[in-house]
């Protein structure tokens, strides 16, 4: 791009005075390069690192305004104008980068347009065990599975939506379901801290709200939603499910939930070994299993989440289908017979040749 042409590209955003000098392209291009010059200061002589994201699809302005937030530089519009001085306002590239507060304008622009990322995508499948999830972090070279789960079970986060997690509780079904870009900064704490971010943005607290119409705190809600994302195939039978259990637990029935036995069998190494995480095939005497997970023995909910649960999960606990159902079985498509009478229920059962 020309002297010229940048000069009256950029004059609106200068003040009067300086408009007047551009007007004259001879002279423009020399007091245009001094003003460049005078505004391409850092924010800050403060040189600690700082992460920032460009998201895919932010714009210049969009990126200029997040910079400003973080005082990485002293002014959005500022930065703004050098970007269209320089004419990369379309080279901006997404990613995770490193910048300093002590960067020019000049030098965080040939980052952000450079695309200087290293990163590695992840993507957390929904009802996913926090076990799970360590393992895939590890295998792709992220996280030392140990590190995940030690700050899983005892990493201190002060965000509200924890305030319902009994003391001593780890951080299963608080780890949002999604696909992440992990920098290679990154410990397994700000992992983590990002998951928990992206909880807050998904389920804000306007929608938590809505756990206490059910007479059920937040914790108890993610505990339910677990199951039912365990237990769900069809996801239009998500709110459906989710009734029959709320159902029961007016009713003062016991969940019998196959997927909190199989969470309460994984109790070593070796279990997991020789069954994987969720047994599918369970026997007589898995239902016996004793634990508090258990809750073919034990009334009401199992003490915390089985496993990580999806938005649409969590919602269809929040706002489940209005049904007298008690009863589901599953079927071989993976859709589910529901019954509101036992005797129903046992016919379904015969059916399917349970």
């Amino acid at each position: 791009m020309s002297a010229c042409l940048k000069s009256r590209v950029v004059l609106w955003l200068l003040p009067p005075a300086l408009a007047v000098l551009l007007a004259s392209c001879q002279s423009g291009a020399d007091v245009l390069g001094y003003f460049v010059d005078r505004l391409d200061t850092p924010a800050s002589t403060d040189s600690k690192s700082v992460s920032f994201t460009v998201e895919p699809g932010d714009n210049a302005e969009t990126i200029a305004r997040n910079l400003e937030e973080k005082k990485l530089v002293k002014s959005a519009s500022v930065f703004r104008f050098l970007v269209l001085y320089y004419g990369v306002d379309k080279d901006l590239k997404a990613g995770e980068y490193e910048l300093r507060p002590s960067n020019t304008s000049s030098e965080v622009i040939a980052k952000l347009s450079h695309g200087t990322v290293r990163s590695t995508t992840v993507t957390i499948p929904e009802g996913w065990r926090m076990e799970e999830i360590a393992q895939l972090l590890e295998k792709k070279g992220i996280f030392e599975a140990t590190e995940f789960l030690g700050v899983a079970r005892e990493g201190k986060f002060e965000h509200e939506f924890l305030a319902s997690r009994p003391e001593q509780s780890s951080l299963e079904g608080f780890l949002f379901p999604d696909t992440y870009r992990v920098p290679s900064r990154f410990n397994a704490e700000d992992f983590i801290n990002r998951m928990l971010k992206n909880f807050d943005t998904r389920l804000p607290a306007a929608v938590r709200q809505k756990a206490a119409p059910q007479g059920m705190s937040l914790y108890e809600v993610l505990t339910l939603a677990s199951i039912v994302e365990r237990e769900a195939v069809l996801a239009a039978e998500r709110p459906v499910i989710a009734s029959v259990f709320l159902n029961r637990l007016r009713a003062g029935v016991r969940l019998a939930a196959d997927p909190t036995v199989q969470y309460a069998l994984t109790t070593s190494a070796d279990s997991v070994a020789k069954n994987g995480y969720w047994k599918t095939e369970l026997t007589s005497a898995d239902l016996e299993v004793k634990s508090p997970y258990n809750t073919y023995r034990n009334q009401g909910l199992p003490p915390g989440p089985i496993s990580n649960p999806g938005l649409a999960s969590i919602m269809a606990v929040l706002e489940p289908a209005t049904t007298d159902y008690l009863f589901f079985v599953a079927r071989s498509d993976g859709s589910h017979a529901f019954s509101v009478t036992f005797e129903e229920h046992a016919r379904n059962a015969r059916a399917q040749g349970r």
